[in-house]
């Protein structure tokens, strides 16, 4: 399937919206559960009517996601988020990863009606399904040759809690890769387009989803 450039622009910058999220827990530990549970509700939405539908209907919570994307196409050190990029940049690369190994998107595709039935009973952000997403994602991509090494503040890395909620929206942005790169996303563009995908995400920026 092909989706239009405001499409693909949503869903990297879902991608980039869980790298922001990734960071802030890293750094103080502090994530809303709005934001965590449009981004872990992602993870089941199977057959969505549009793009904007895998995130409820609306883009608000990837908003700062939006941000970050600008900044990085904008090349502007002073609007560089770098650590967000460096992970967004990494989920992109484990996608391609994991678009190789049949046998692992057949784990994650067995898993997953199980984190449904969770999120049915507990609701997506609760601390059941934070951690069955996040073990998902240690029993699958944490596997691979590439890692993802996520830097901050260790008081908040040690705690169980949090690195459950960072590998829950690792997976969850890993998801949105595979998403923008089956709406026709390519790395290429990020290099090559970047006035035209700057051009079409300025006005999203303000939000109108």
């Amino acid at each position: 399937m092909s989706g239009t450039l405001h499409e693909q622009l949503t869903a990297l910058g879902a991608v980039f919206e869980a790298a922001v999220l990734v960071d802030r827990i890293a750094k103080t530990g502090q994530v809303s559960e709005a934001e965590l549970a449009c981004m872990l509700g992602s993870l089941l939405v199977r057959d969505p009517r549009d793009t904007l539908d895998v995130f409820g209907g609306s883009d608000l919570h990837l908003r700062e996601g939006y941000g970050a994307l600008a900044g990085a196409l904008e090349r502007d050190p002073a609007a560089l988020q770098r650590e967000p990029l460096r992970y967004a940049l990494s989920m992109l690369g484990l996608e391609r990863q994991l678009a190789k190994r049949g046998d692992m998107l057949e784990l994650i595709g067995r898993r997953l009606p199980q984190l449904q039935s969770q999120v049915e009973h507990f609701g997506p952000a609760h601390e059941n399904v934070i951690a069955a997403s996040g073990a998902l994602y240690q029993d699958t991509l944490s596997t691979l040759r590439q890692r993802i090494q996520v830097h901050g503040d260790m008081r908040h890395l040690q705690q169980p809690s949090n690195a459950s909620k960072i590998r829950a929206l690792l997976l969850a942005g890993i998801r949105c890769a595979r998403l923008w790169r089956q709406l026709g996303g390519n790395r290429w563009q990020l290099l090559f387009s970047r006035r035209k995908l700057l051009r079409a995400l300025y006005p999203m920026l303000g939000g109108n989803g």
